[in-house]
């Protein structure tokens, strides 16, 4: 065995272990009351969960991207939706663009309170009236001699409600579109800042989303994440961790709803046989069964392509499309072969069909992903 496997299999038994103690006997719990109490994330720190892959003078484990994403998976798996949807936010995201973006400052001030899970984070990118349309957002931050003041709103904010810490994208150039967009890291603890209360969803009920107001809010100018008008950039250069993340959360929700599935079919009854004896049943599972191979494929291409600093737009917007809309079909197609069962709450196939539907829209709809692609075959 490889010293990569044998670090993999470590890994893949500590996240395990983890999720098992922290997560699985309170979830449905968490599912109920529309939230994820704080201290998991102090939990999950203490645990060694967050920052897997971040490097240890800011006391993550430095263990590989492909670990990273695999803690992802294992919670999409087990059908912790919601959670893996935070997570991906907090550990996946928000840490490399400070990673990446920040100064030596930002980092040590950061990081470290991240990996802890003392500090909380989320990006507010999404607005009322610009979705997937970044370009459209109208927060603005108008630099001042004491700071930026920071004024505007966001809405669909994942982790929101309890962050301390929001990278929020605004315009300090509102004439420039795209150009005029820049990246601040906002103390939520700041006069000025305040929280809608929580927006109920559909599904990924343990997943709190919020709606963020800015009111001349003032952040001082070392809040600035990277250079003044190149936000837009930074979010084009992180997107495909961030869809990397959406695709191994699919892999791992489809797995998991294929395995609860495979295991209820032959267990159920019609018709004097085995609900896994009707042709329409072995049909639909190795259909199920092909599109997951398919996917597992070519995110692992995909995360080798990342790794080598190769995976442009194209790739991410193909991984998301492809990956989420699976993940939709199949759960689709599980839920039915439960039948009336499927349709209550006692289920989790229930659960894992609801917390589906969410991944094909934020992150990028599926609608602007085969934009993306287009213009890559033909040009704008």
């Amino acid at each position: 065995m490889s010293e990569h496997q044998e670090d993999t299999e470590l890994f893949h038994s500590m996240i395990n272990r983890v999720l098992d103690k922290e997560v699985a006997p309170f979830y449905e719990q968490w599912e109920e009351e529309a939230a994820i109490p704080r201290n998991v994330w102090r939990n999950l720190g203490q645990a060694g969960m967050l920052g897997i892959d971040m490097p240890e003078e800011y006391g993550g484990a430095a263990a590989s991207f492909e670990i990273s994403q695999l803690a992802i998976e294992e919670m999409a798996r087990m059908g912790f939706g919601g959670l893996a949807s935070g997570y991906n936010i907090h550990a996946n995201i928000v840490m490399p663009y400070i990673l990446h973006l920040g100064s030596e400052a930002q980092k040590q001030r950061y990081l470290p309170e991240m990996i802890s899970g003392d500090v909380l984070s989320a990006i507010a990118m999404t607005e009322p009236g610009a979705g997937s349309d970044l370009a459209a957002m109208r927060t603005t931050a108008q630099r001042t001699e004491k700071g930026y003041v920071i004024n505007g709103a966001k809405v669909f904010i994942t982790n929101g409600l309890q962050a301390e810490l929001v990278i929020v994208c605004a315009k300090t150039d509102p004439g420039a579109g795209a150009k005029g967009v820049s990246l601040f890291l906002v103390d939520t603890s700041l006069p000025g800042f305040s929280r809608g209360k929580g927006i109920r969803k559909i599904g990924q009920h343990a997943s709190d989303t919020a709606e963020l107001f800015f009111s001349d809010l003032v952040v001082p100018h070392d809040a600035l994440l990277g250079e003044e008008g190149r936000g837009f950039v930074y979010l084009m250069q992180e997107l495909p961790r961030e869809r990397l993340g959406v695709g191994a959360q699919a892999v791992g929700a489809t797995e998991g709803v294929l395995a609860i599935t495979l295991d209820y079919v032959q267990q159920r009854k019609a018709f004097g046989q085995r609900v896994a004896d009707f042709q329409n049943t072995r049909f639909k599972l190795a259909e199920a069964r092909a599109r997951l191979e398919m996917a597992k494929a070519y995110l692992k291409q995909c995360i080798a392509k990342y790794l080598k600093g190769e995976m442009g737009p194209t790739d991410a917007a193909i991984l998301k499309l492809m990956l989420t809309e699976m993940q939709c079909d199949i759960a689709n197609d599980c839920l039915q072969l439960f039948g009336g069962y499927g349709y209550t709450i006692e289920y989790p196939v229930s659960r894992f069909f609801v917390d589906a539907r969410v991944q094909t829209i934020y992150a990028g709809t599926s609608e602007i992903m085969k934009e993306v692609i287009a213009r890559s075959m033909l040009g704008k």
